[in-house]
């Protein structure tokens, strides 16, 4: 790393944004912990935004290793890292774009086993995924811990963003009518889920990043305490097809 960038380079890379938070806004998301749960289309976008933000930690998971799919739309991936683990390579991108953040990452699957030390400390969970299941079990989880969980989606030009808060009564689950709400996850209820995303949903390159911009500014805005933030069961939704579409909605 050039000398320069030694000591106090955290606050020149976060200097441009300065005239919109004061040092101790910034100074509290300096010292954030933030778990993102999906390093592909959305996740990619969120992950890189909230390093040029200069967040303190990440905890990234995914799974998943790039492939030629993933290049309309995915800002990680690139011809050099097919067949590479997603979440490896959202970790050596924090790196190079800012090496201030501390960054830990899981390649595996997210369950009932390991979501609990996966999540732990975190002052947030986003939600970066495409399937229900793994949000059920994301975002139960983090309303035991008391944590806010973030929900982004999309299908298509279409999106949507969400922040649920632990003391909400309103939960994803609830939100969206989910038939797991207030049930235990038995082999029912986790074959009607997994229904609900048996399709690979089709998706263009700007819908994933514009919602994964969103929420990492979410997660800005809870962790400086600017700002207004989107909280259930009110909900940003939008369609890039018609940009007159983006509203504020309440579910």
């Amino acid at each position: 790393m050039p000398t320069r960038y030694i000591g106090d380079g955290y606050w020149e890379i976060a200097s441009r944004q300065m005239s919109i938070v004061s040092r101790s806004e910034q100074e509290r998301f300096k010292n954030g912990k933030i778990t993102v749960i999906g390093c592909g289309g959305i996740g990619g976008q969120t992950i890189e935004m909230l390093a040029r933000m200069g967040i303190g930690e990440l905890v990234l998971i995914d799974e998943d290793i790039f492939d030629i799919s993933n290049l309309n739309r995915q800002s990680l991936s690139s011809l050099n890292n097919i067949g590479l683990e997603k979440s490896v390579v959202a970790k050596e991108k924090v790196r190079l774009i800012n090496p201030y953040v501390k960054v830990t990452n899981y390649t595996e699957h997210i369950s009932d086993e390991n979501i609990n030390e996966i999540i732990n400390d975190s002052d947030i969970v986003i939600d970066a995924l495409d399937n229900v299941l793994t949000r059920v079990i994301a975002s139960r989880t983090a309303k035991e811990k008391e944590i806010p969980y973030i929900h982004g989606a999309l299908h298509g030009t279409l999106g949507q963003v969400t922040v649920f808060m632990p003391e909400n009564k309103i939960t994803y689950e609830k939100m969206f009518n989910l038939a797991s709400d207030g049930k235990q996850l038995t082999d029912d209820i986790l074959k009607s889920l997994n229904e609900l995303t048996s399709k690979v949903p089709p998706v263009i390159g700007p819908t994933a990043n514009i919602l994964g911009c969103l929420e990492a500014f979410e997660a800005f805005k809870f962790l400086t305490g600017i700002g207004k933030l989107t909280i259930a069961p009110k909900m940003l939704s939008f369609d890039l097809l018609d940009l007159s579409s983006f509203k504020l909605q309440e579910i």
